[in-house]
């Protein structure tokens, strides 16, 4: 039977999805987590992290080669770390201004350095290269680009003809007019 859920009980405003647990480890309650942050206060003794509709805090932690080997007071047995295996774990936002966390740029106004508004950032795509802000137009702009933030704006200094790219651009020339002429 699987213990897998997808309507787990409803996480409370504010958190942000931090990780995941993946499977149990021996017979103590051990369990491997992948995190989607590299933060280390995820992972000290004594951080709190939201899962499945209570606070959990972290007793252990040791790096492994692709995440990390985990145990959490009251998790203290094989059952119990089957019991938590393939959820998400959540935290509170860490504050940090040398950051740009996707929550705080979500529904903020980008312009350039001219004072040009290219409206308001609608997502942020997760690219190899760099994250792109998603704008209201659909234009994409990297991350490298963004010079200052503000809760209110984040100045971009985009290189020349970036906004150019998602203009319509569809001249319809006249291509039939040619036919009669042999």
């Amino acid at each position: 039977m699987s213990t897998f859920s997808t309507t787990d009980a409803q996480t409370p405003e504010g958190l942000l999805q931090v990780g995941r647990v993946t499977r149990p480890h021996g017979v103590r309650g051990d369990v491997y987590v992948a995190f989607f942050t590299d933060r280390p206060e995820r992972t000290r003794a004594g951080a709190r992290l939201w899962l499945q509709s209570d606070w959990l805090t972290v007793t252990s932690a040791r790096r492994q080669p692709s995440s990390w080997l985990m145990h959490f007071a009251g998790i203290d047995d094989r059952n119990a770390a089957e019991r938590i295996s393939k959820s998400d774990l959540y935290g509170e936002p860490i504050e940090d201004q040398s950051v740009m966390w996707v929550h705080e740029l979500i529904g903020v106004q980008v312009e350039d350095l001219s004072g040009k508004n290219h409206g308001r950032c609608v997502a942020v795509v997760d690219n190899p290269a760099h994250a792109l802000l998603e704008l209201e137009s659909g234009a994409l702009v990297p991350i490298v680009f963004v010079v200052s933030r503000t809760n209110e704006r984040i100045t971009i200094n985009p290189p020349a003809g970036l906004f150019d790219l998602n203009t319509d651009t569809d001249t319809d020339t006249d291509t039939d007019s040619d036919e009669g002429e042999k």
